[in-house]
């Protein structure tokens, strides 16, 4: 147990109120806990009233723990910009003051580059259309936030979803990402810069020069939660989790693409056997290969790097611009 907390990574992020921002990164596959609390200011062991006063100087924020082999620290970064109104140097959504807005904290000169980086290939994509004012700061200390705080969604679901849907933060966010979406900006391939700049290592060396993860060390083999599967280059949809199955390779597999079109097929001659790689369409990105030893009803394996992949929980769909596909999880089923 010591070393696995050993292996485990710390990053802090503000975005107006916690009860929120805490509940969309617990469900993030490699996040292992999210503590709300509060940071940025000089008052020591601040109160909830202190920091909710303005005079403190601190901000609602989550201190996220979590494991960097499975989710990287761009991806969490990810995860921020779509949960977040990054124009708004005042507030968040109906909650207005300083002690709401939008920090990055970072742990390391490495995070600072990598959040530097994020922030400004989001200024350039223009998604909101505004500047973006979140700040970027060194941590410094973080203050837990009193017990009744912690996963309130949990504590008081009802409470917490009357006030999720008042206080416009999911209309806001799925506005923008809709329109994102409509315009079809999420199936550009970005130039080979900015994936340089944007991808893990890893991510580059599958996508780009076809290498492969290791087997039982990826963020999706074992990942059974109801979504889709979209290419981490471009965003186009790929595969759902209703065609997804245990294949015992360590790698996640599907008995067959969920659009079709969107993957390419050609033969792979790098080994004695000749295989059949798998490729996505826009995005030109090494998927994995594609085998004819699955179950039934396609008798087909689609063995797929998770470094190729993002996975967008059904309950995102809408709100990331993939609502088209919500009907197929009309029953809730889990593959």
């Amino acid at each position: 147990m010591k070393t696995q907390q050993k292996q485990l990574s710390v990053a802090t992020f503000a975005g107006g109120c916690f009860w929120c921002i805490a509940s969309d990164f617990e469900s993030v596959e490699g996040v292992q806990d999210v503590v709300s609390g509060y940071t940025g200011g000089d008052t020591e062991n601040p109160t909830y009233q202190d920091v909710c006063s303005g005079v403190s100087g601190h901000v609602e924020a989550i201190q996220v723990r979590y494991d960097p082999r499975r989710v990287s620290y761009r991806e969490l970064l990810d995860v921020f910009w779509r949960h977040v109104d990054p124009t708004d140097g005042d507030g968040q959504f109906v909650d207005r003051g300083p002690q709401y807005r939008t920090v990055i904290f970072t742990h390391s000169d490495e995070q600072q580059r990598i959040a530097e980086e994020s922030r400004q290939l989001l200024a350039r994509s223009g998604i909101f259309h505004k500047p973006i004012l979140t700040e970027i700061a060194p941590f410094t200390v973080f203050y837990k936030a009193e017990d009744y705080h912690q996963a309130y969604h949990k504590k008081d679901p009802l409470r917490y979803a009357h006030y999720r849907r008042s206080s416009g933060r999911d209309q806001f966010l799925a506005s923008v990402w809709k329109e994102k979406a409509k315009e079809g900006d999420h199936c550009r391939r970005p130039p080979d810069s900015e994936l340089r700049a944007t991808l893990s290592p890893l991510q580059y060396q599958v996508t780009q020069q076809d290498a492969t993860e290791p087997p039982f060390q990826n963020a999706y083999w074992d990942n059974k939660k109801p979504g889709i599967y979209v290419d981490v280059v471009t965003g186009e949809p790929l595969f759902s989790s209703l065609d997804k199955f245990d294949s015992g390779s360590g790698w996640p597999s599907f008995t067959r693409p969920m659009v079709p079109e969107n993957i390419l097929e050609k033969k792979d001659h790098t080994l004695l056997a000749v295989r059949t790689e798998v490729r996505s369409r826009q995005g030109n990105s090494h998927l994995g290969h594609v085998f004819d030893d699955g179950p039934q009803p396609t008798g087909l394996r689609y063995c797929i790097n998770s470094a190729s992949l993002r996975f967008v929980p059904m309950e995102d769909l809408e709100k990331e611009g993939y609502g088209a596909f919500s009907t197929l999880f009309k029953d809730n089923r889990i593959p």
